[in-house]
């Protein structure tokens, strides 16, 4: 494993406070429940609950990463192994509030070298990074426990973390006036439920004023239950 990822960017590297609920939610990516992350998310849940076939996803990566790329929210590594990145060294920074998630995404791409660094994106401060040109946030806005204002908070700490020119792309889910079939509102009131989710409230409005609040332009498409984004300065 890189020693980047646990070291970071020397005295860079911070490490911040994370509340109560945003710990719990991140908890449940154990390394076991990792190794089952791609079948159960991209291979069913994406097809066979949200209606977002992971084919739209992987499309939106090979369409916004760029060679200076930030990863919000890790996971697995699953869209960025399969980013034909343009230079044999790209700059990666992966960043997550679970160690578990840091390394296995880390594993997936260690020829890249990516950094890694633990931060709650809802905490008050950011560790201050040189910038980037593409920052992915996928599947991570649907996790946050908090209302959408709250949650805006996010979009602003990132869109300081991002260059003139840059984008920021990713998908959530959304709950409100949103049509799902039985299966998947049972699930989605689970993982609500059990603090996997904190989306009761989030609607497209809700994630387009967020996004307008701290990005000149945006563009936000609905596939099924997911709402596909990009935004710039």
């Amino acid at each position: 494993m890189n020693r980047g990822l646990l070291m970071g960017f020397e005295n860079d590297m911070t490490q911040t406070i994370a509340t109560r609920d945003s710990l719990a939610g991140a908890a449940i990516y154990t390394k076991t429940a990792l190794k089952l992350y791609d079948f159960w998310v991209h291979g069913f849940s994406n097809h066979y609950l949200w209606n977002c076939p992971t084919e739209q996803l992987h499309a939106h990566y090979q369409r916004h990463t760029s060679n200076n790329h930030l990863e919000v929210g890790a996971g697995t590594g699953f869209f960025l192994k399969q980013v034909p990145f343009r230079v044999l060294k790209p700059r990666i920074v992966l960043m997550d509030l679970n160690q578990n998630t840091l390394e296995v995404a880390s594993r997936a791409i260690q020829h890249y070298e990516p950094a890694g660094i633990l931060v709650d994106i809802l905490s008050d401060t950011m560790p201050t990074l040189p910038k980037f040109d593409s920052i992915a946030f996928n599947y991570v806005w649907h996790c946050l426990p908090a209302a959408p204002a709250r949650k805006e908070q996010a979009f602003r700490h990132l869109a300081s973390l991002l260059n003139k020119d840059g984008v920021l792309f990713g998908a959530t889910l959304l709950r409100q006036n949103i049509p799902m079939n039985p299966l998947a509102k049972a699930v989605m009131t689970l993982y609500n439920q059990k603090g996997i989710f904190g989306n009761n409230a989030d609607s497209r409005a809700s994630l387009e004023s967020a996004l307008a609040a701290n990005f000149s332009r945006y563009e936000i498409r609905q596939e099924g239950v997911a709402a596909i984004f990009s935004a710039w300065k």
